[in-house]
């Protein structure tokens, strides 16, 4: 039965009208929301994130130079660097000989650096170096002018500017000094340290087509990439490989191909992922995707620790024996610790979510999961890619 308060109560809630606007506005966030959660796909990534246009690519650059003013921590009086030394004053009108040259405030040097495509001369690129002989560090070091050359032996950049090291050293060396290292002393870079004085020629439309290359080679990714392109434009994208699409410029973008390409990469698309695990038994990392599968097994996991200590101890003779002799002795123990291990069944459908539960329940540790997947591996129950680093 209904009361009359209860009644008149329902009447006030769906018939005042701020109520009713109220509800149709939450009715129409929520219709917004659901639509934009179908709209994108989960995982999604942008075509720009994942593929880079063909001629448009990053070339390299490599220099030999000098840094100076390293307070003698330079090289040693190499041979090559006194020479270069020599070779530097020269063209200063200097005429000296390598012989009459000391190279402690001065180390020779190689210089790397990567230029984009598209970078106009005046532009600044950043500038890695690093000691090429035995200095000892690049601490408070400047670069002399240097050229960097591409893989062509053109001068594409000039560089010069103070080193920023990160890190230094620092104490006495030699016999009963002591020394104090943070970082590599012996690698700096130059931040904006290049200016670019030649332009890399890119070419990126031919024939009114362009090619986006994948970072990551996949034919279910180039497909699916192909897929969302031709749902935005039809019939404009064919995956010709698994790391190649080829696209068309439309001809609602003919002469604007940068606009063209601005919004060709805001596509979205939903890469593929291989099933892999990657192992850093350096570091101890482990990482893997998450469509790694694991056929139905049944692990066992124990830890045998075997700990072996020595002691040396003295045995001194009674004070009344004249002829006891004062001796060492040795004392080395043993100790074995076997922890029990018995059977764990992984018969769910066995994902990499349920394993690391599964092996996080066990309380493994990072390396024992490292052997936990090799013996998979070797087992043929692990549908994945094992690579150990």
């Amino acid at each position: 039965m209904t009361t009359p308060f209860a009644a008149s109560h329902r009447s006030f809630v769906t018939g005042h009208p701020v109520i009713r606007r109220f509800a149709r506005a939450i009715t129409g966030v929520l219709c917004l929301v659901s639509w934009v959660f179908c709209a994108c796909p989960l995982h999604a990534a942008r075509v720009k994130d994942l593929a880079l246009v063909e001629g448009g690519r990053d070339n390299q650059l490599v220099g030999y130079g000098l840094v100076v003013g390293l307070a003698g921590d330079g090289d040693s009086n190499a041979a090559s660097t006194l020479r270069a030394v020599a070779n530097t004053l020269q063209r200063y009108g200097i005429s000296v000989s390598a012989s009459d040259i000391k190279a402690k405030n001065v180390a020779a040097v190689m210089l790397t650096a990567d230029i984009s495509a598209f970078l106009k001369p005046g532009a600044r690129i950043d500038v890695t170096v690093a000691s090429m002989g035995d200095a000892k560090s690049l601490q408070g070091g400047v670069l002399l002018q240097t050229p960097l050359l591409g893989g062509d032996g053109r001068v594409y950049a000039v560089a010069q500017g103070a080193i920023a090291i990160g890190g230094f050293l620092g104490g006495a060396g030699g016999a009963g000094g002591a020394t104090v290292q943070k970082n590599h002393p012996t690698v700096g870079s130059i931040s904006n340290g290049a200016i670019v004085e030649r332009e890399i020629p890119a070419v990126f439309v031919q024939d009114n087509q362009l090619r986006l290359l994948l970072h990551n080679p996949d034919f279910t990714s180039a497909a699916r990439m192909a897929d969302a392109i031709n749902t935005r434009w039809a019939g404009l994208a064919l995956a010709t490989d698994a790391a190649t699409v080829s696209v068309r410029v439309p001809d609602d973008y003919r002469g604007r191909d940068v606009s063209f390409l601005a919004d060709l990469g805001t596509v979205e698309v939903a890469p593929d992922t291989l099933a892999r695990i990657v192992i850093n038994e350096r570091t101890g990392t482990i990482v893997a995707t998450s469509t790694v599968r694991i056929a139905q097994v049944a692990i066992a996991h124990g830890t045998l620790t075997i700990t072996v200590s020595s002691n040396v101890g003295v045995s001194q003779p009674n004070a009344f024996n004249n002829s006891g002799q004062t001796t060492t002795v040795p004392s080395t123990q043993t100790a074995v610790n076997e922890t029990k291990g018995g059977f764990t069944i992984f018969d769910e459908p066995p994902t990499i979510q349920r394993l690391a539960a599964a092996l996080n329940a066990l309380g493994v540790s990072a390396r024992d999961m490292m052997a936990i997947f090799q013996s998979l591996k070797r087992a043929g129950a692990l549908q994945a890619e094992l690579i150990i680093n």
